[in-house]
């Protein structure tokens, strides 16, 4: 078989296998040889983006505009699209593209029109710094989560889940981290006896253990995110008039150094999200995608129980109609049993400019189906900015052969929004009342607070009791304080008695011990 008949074949089998009967996203053309066919176009059908997906590729490599590509398609196809922007590059999706002859001669290449477009977007922050306030009350977190976050052993975590039972039971909200400090300080002190009466023993060492990794957490700036109103996952499932799905947009440059905060976020927002929304099977399309850029940052910061957590939510929250898509450098970033559970793959280019980097470049090759056509291995140092080979799941849910890929640019702005804009946007935000203010409900802290005043006062009281009954009988009156001679015989006479006495004991001890010498004879 000649070498054009292969490429002929080749691309007939890329037609059959990226071909969609329903509703699909155009990631881009199949290359082979360095030519791009302009009749076979990689798709990938919406119903297959709840398997989840992986977009991956060293600094500079595209995988940023790629995944600035996919939520554009997603938008426009009228799926939600949740995105963590750490790097604070992805705001530009709001603004439509500029056209160039790159831009042209690319989708010319590819043989897709390229419509610059901009999408509805609603900026987000943990902060309320650079966008709409997202918070979440400490009962909402749970205990459980929270344990994985704080690294509590397995009798912290037992105390924990104790102590946010009691809360439950006697009314007690737990709203922020202010809450669940004064709650753990109640529970080592005054409130020890009464929490063990009814869930049995609670050290106050354990509760001061955990109110120190709690301090710890705040330190990170959690103090932010805890409390009221809670973000409701409802207002990430939104479309705007023209029925395009709207790109909530997660700014996280303000605590891209404070990992545990993201972390916690991320993971606390994935367990609402399955939490509230309802089993929806397999549908047309997602309702909702997230993007996760820089996900090694997750992982990095995630024990090994938390990593459990994760897994379960990976597995699970597909069935809820929810699609995750993870943004990083390399695979390997990606711990195995997530990376399993990826129905799309868009690999860009990685570097090997060490023994490392060779050895990650072979386990990213190794992740793809085998391929007669390609030398992953090989041509995955080779790609171009703006390449990348990529594997999906076809509308029967089966894994398409690898193809190497030019990948279409976004139809929205590939630069960020400058000040001016982002606070225009901010300012027409149909959530912007809904989530501007804070709010300070009647919660723990406050009703723990007024139980310790009346804790002291009853102390108070006892001690003023004491201290009158002490001064009570120290004021005694002058007769009672005289002694028995002084009453019988007068104080001055008493006085001489005493002494006389003293001066005759004297003198009997020392003649004993043969000291008071003697009359002379």
């Amino acid at each position: 078989m000649t070498a054009n008949s292969r490429a002929d074949q080749f691309f007939q089998e890329m037609i059959e296998a990226y071909s969609s009967s329903g509703d699909s996203l155009v990631l881009g053309g199949a290359r082979l040889d360095g030519s791009t066919c302009t009749d076979c176009l990689v798709r990938v059908p919406l119903k297959m983006l709840n398997r989840h997906g992986l977009v991956a590729g060293a600094t500079g490599s595209g995988k940023t505009k790629s995944i600035q590509g996919i939520a554009g398609s997603l938008s426009q196809a009228g799926v939600p699209v949740l995105m963590m922007d750490i790097k604070g590059d992805l705001s530009g999706l709001a603004k439509p593209g500029d056209v160039n002859d790159f831009i042209n001669k690319r989708h010319a290449e590819i043989g897709f029109p390229f419509a610059p477009h901009g999408h509805p977007v609603e900026l987000l922050s943990l902060t309320g710094s650079s966008g709409l306030q997202m918070r979440a009350t400490a009962s909402e977190f749970g205990p459980l989560l929270l344990s994985k976050v704080l690294k509590l052993n397995g009798t912290q975590e037992g105390t924990l889940a104790v102590i946010f039972q009691y809360c439950d039971e006697q009314k007690l909200p737990l709203l922020n981290l202010a809450d669940l400090k004064k709650t753990l300080q109640y529970a080592g002190n005054e409130g020890r006896h009464e929490i063990s009466k009814a869930y049995g023993k609670i050290s106050s060492a354990t509760t001061s253990t955990i109110l120190r990794k709690v301090v710890a957490l705040e330190q990170q700036g959690a103090d932010a995110f805890f409390g009221e109103r809670s973000f409701e996952v409802s207002d990430l499932l939104r479309t705007d008039n023209s029925g395009q799905g709207v790109i909530s947009i997660v700014r996280l440059t303000d605590v891209q150094d404070k990992p545990r905060l993201f972390s916690t976020f991320m993971l606390s927002l994935l367990a609402e999200v399955y939490a509230t929304l309802p089993e929806a099977g397999d549908l047309p399309k997602p309702k909702l995608v997230i993007v996760l850029d820089e996900a090694h940052v997750i992982f990095d910061q995630a024990s090994s129980e938390l990593l459990d957590q994760l897994e379960a939510i990976v597995k699970l929250i597909r069935s809820k109609g929810v699609g995750l898509i993870f943004c990083t450098q390399t695979p390997a970033d990606v711990p195995a049993s997530i990376l399993g559970q990826l129905g799309l793959k868009v690999q860009h280019a990685q570097r090997a400019f060490t023994a490392a980097d060779r050895k990650k470049i072979k386990l990213s090759a190794e992740n793809f189906p085998e391929s007669s056509y390609y030398d992953p291995k090989r041509e995955l140092t080779e790609l171009a900015v703006g390449e990348a080979f990529v594997t999906a799941l076809d509308e029967k849910g089966t894994p398409t052969p690898l193809v190497r890929t030019l990948m279409c640019a976004p139809t929205s702005r590939m630069g960020i929004l400058d000040d001016a804009e982002i606070s225009a946007l901010l300012n027409a935000s149909t959530l912007k009342e809904k989530y501007a203010n804070t709010i300070d409900s009647k919660s723990a802290y406050e009703i723990l607070s007024a139980k310790l005043e009346d804790f002291q006062s009853k102390d108070q009281q006892e001690t003023l009791k004491g201290q009158r009954k002490q001064a009570k009988l120290s004021k005694q009156s002058p007769y009672e304080k005289k002694s028995l001679f002084e009453r019988l015989f007068g104080k001055a006479y008493a006085r001489q008695l005493g002494r006389t006495v003293l001066r005759e004991v004297t003198r009997g001890l020392l003649g004993v011990l043969g000291l008071g010498g003697g009359r002379r004879r």
